[in-house]
């Protein structure tokens, strides 16, 4: 699911934020108390506040300290930080890295993503669909939540849609949706 979270944050409204790691898939790192740092949970302690989960240090690569010092971090890096890193996830076109790159890239193109109107669409339970719009463009974003094949529907008013991205590397357009897949399509109005 942090692929379709991706997705939907590249594809809404507002100042899109990520907390470091999130482009890799990092989530929060386990540390251990004796190991905390953040002011606010030294202060605090037993309202599990702290902010150290989110500031771990970025592991570069698969080398010493994942390439992000010459010596050890301030914080653990994460456990899978020998697989889960930066080039790593470079060299994998199907990386979440990679997805965040092309989600970046198409909401630079699209001015619909970044400042369009929003129409929240008709669809199954586990499908969030909506339409963004902005000056004569179109783009339908679908997102399944569950584990089922669902039926991509589009507009009666449609004619054609492009696939412009999707969270699984390889899709063919046969008018459903993977599960756990999310999708953007520019959809051209039948005239």
């Amino acid at each position: 699911q942090a692929r379709i979270a991706a997705m939907l944050l590249m594809t809404l409204r507002g100042t899109p934020t990520l907390y470091q790691g999130d482009e890799i898939g990092i989530g929060k790192v386990q540390i251990a108390p004796d190991q905390m740092r953040d002011p606010q949970h030294l202060r605090q302690p037993d309202l599990g506040i702290g902010r150290d989960r989110s500031r771990t240090p970025i592991p570069w690569d698969a080398s010493a300290n994942a390439g992000f010092s010459a010596v050890d971090p301030w914080l653990p890096l994460n456990e899978d930080w020998c697989e889960r890193n930066v080039a790593a996830q470079d060299r994998n076109n199907n990386s979440l890295l990679s997805l965040y790159r092309s989600l970046f890239a198409l909401r630079q193109s699209h001015d619909a993503l970044a400042i369009g109107d929003i129409t929240l669409m008709d669809a199954a339970d586990d499908v969030l669909a909506y339409q963004r719009r902005h000056a004569g463009e179109c783009l339908l974003i679908a997102l399944t939540r569950g584990d089922k094949t669902r039926p991509m529907c589009l507009p009666s008013d449609t004619s054609d849609a492009e696939l412009l991205c999707s969270t699984l590397a390889e899709r063919p357009m046969d008018g459903t949706l993977a599960p756990n897949e999310g999708v953007v399509l520019r959809l051209r109005e039948k005239r």
